[in-house]
């Protein structure tokens, strides 16, 4: 096992991998910018370095200066949590090289899944049903030419992108040469890489996404799906685990897909492979993360295994704690992302004081934060400041136990999503499970 792990990043994920290393007895090294100063895991680690300025790209992206603090500690491995630098694979080198341990796949797999391109062609080789489209566009003449093979509507998507960004629909060919053009240029700014590829719009799909682990010994599982439809703006905004829209037959396939395709990747630790479901049931290879998600904890509760844990583990040269068949699958879990947003106000960010904090508790709750009363939430990353996550037999005692937590979660002076996430356990299609990745903003009125 480690003698010390260095978490590089922030907030609740940084709070979460520091409480896993304790444990596991394993002394943890926090690093913060100097508008964290105050934060909470920079107080329950066992050392903190500050890293930098607010501005992520001078601190929670600066590979040299994490690289340095665990050098100057002493430790000797680094956990990414999700975002900033989770699925660079330039950092992960920079820690293979430095000899210190990426909690995390291998470089080469990163860069390798990392590529949409490239992971389309694998899931092919690894018979993973994937969108109809093309494995590369370089012109717009080029993505003409798919079009007219698979018909409109389509997406131009960034090779090398993700979090919805460097993603264009074109429903005719005017739109779709104005869609590459504005796209490359999203995506050479966002990515430092400009490669596109083309997809076939699916009408009305399901997103339905499989946690898989792998370790060094050849071991490699699925702890099952989780359905994450409830988006705007391409931004998971709820998920659930199982899915109510799949089928016992399609989960299965999906199950196995999943393993198939980590399998010939050759991936180890944790990831997740998402697909697009559509009315039918068929179901689609979209992309793979290479990291921890934001919404582990639905699964963690669904089948009680902890992905952190089991990813330091695997890191640290150890077989998986469990096999297929040990994973426990056991009634229904639901994530709630509460984000320092106003819902009234087209989202707005609402960065500020906490004035007064009151969290939820009781049977199944389970609250990820990392915010307290009179903390200052800066305004210089993601708007997330705590996930609510519950647990109960059935869907149905899941939302009414989310109802009466959402309503005892007491955040002020700062406006959040917590209002919207009432108003969606009232809403006659999340009740029947029966909604898809378009639904939600149709429901805000943004179609």
């Amino acid at each position: 096992m480690f003698d010390k792990v260095l978490v590089a990043n922030r907030s609740e994920i940084a709070l979460r991998v520091i409480r896993a290393c304790q444990e596991l007895n394993i002394p943890s090294v926090a690093v913060y910018s100097d508008a964290d100063a105050e934060a909470l895991h920079v107080r329950h680690a066992d050392e903190a370095v500050n890293i930098g300025p607010p501005p992520a790209g001078k601190s929670y992206l600066n590979i040299e200066a994490i690289i340095e603090a665990a050098r100057e500690t002493g430790a000797d491995a680094i956990h990414p949590g999700y975002g900033f630098l989770a699925e660079n694979a330039a950092f992960a080198a920079a820690c293979e090289d430095a000899e210190i341990t990426f909690i995390g796949p291998s470089s080469g797999a990163i860069e390798k899944m990392g590529d949409k391109s490239a992971a389309r062609r694998l899931a092919k080789e690894a018979a993973v049903p994937v969108v109809p489209g093309s494995e590369q566009t370089a012109s717009a003449d080029e993505a003409v030419k798919t079009a007219d093979k698979i018909g409109y509507p389509v997406m131009v998507k960034a090779a090398a992108g993700g979090g919805g960004r460097g993603i264009r629909v074109a429903e005719n060919k005017e739109e779709l040469r104005q869609a590459v053009q504005v796209a490359k240029q999203e995506a050479q700014k966002a990515f430092g890489d400009g490669s596109l590829y083309l997809e076939k719009l699916l009408v009305g799909p399901r997103h339905v996404e499989v946690q898989v682990l792998g370790d060094h010994h050849g071991n490699f599982i699925h702890l099952y799906e989780r359905e994450c439809s409830m988006q705007r703006r391409r931004q998971k905004v709820l998920e659930e685990a199982p899915s109510p829209g799949i089928s016992p037959e399609t989960r299965e396939a999906m199950c196995e897909a999943a393993v198939r395709l980590g399998r010939e990747a050759g991936y180890t630790n944790a990831g997740t492979v998402e697909f697009l479901v559509d009315e039918e049931q068929n179901f689609y290879f979209i992309e793979m993360n290479t990291r921890i998600q934001v919404e582990h904890p639905v699964t963690e509760m669904l089948t009680g295994v902890d992905l952190v844990k089991e990813q330091i583990r695997a890191s640290a040269g150890e077989p998986l704690s469990l096999e297929q068949e040990d994973v426990p699958f056991e009634g229904w879990a639901m994530e709630f992302r509460i984000n320092a947003e106003d819902p009234d106000q087209d989202f707005m960010p609402s960065p500020g004081e906490v004035t007064f904090l009151d969290v939820p508790g009781g049977p199944g709750v389970r609250v990820d934060s990392a915010i307290y009363q009179g903390y200052g939430i800066p305004p210089f990353y993601d708007s997330l400041v705590g996930k609510l996550i519950v647990w109960a037999l059935t869907r149905e005692e899941a939302i009414n136990r989310a109802r009466r937590a959402l309503r005892e979660y007491r955040l002020e002076g700062i406006k959040t999503t917590i209002p919207l996430h009432l108003r969606l356990l009232e809403d006659e299609a999340f009740r029947s499970g029966g909604y898809h990745t378009g639904y939600l903003e149709k429901l805000l009125g943004e179609k």
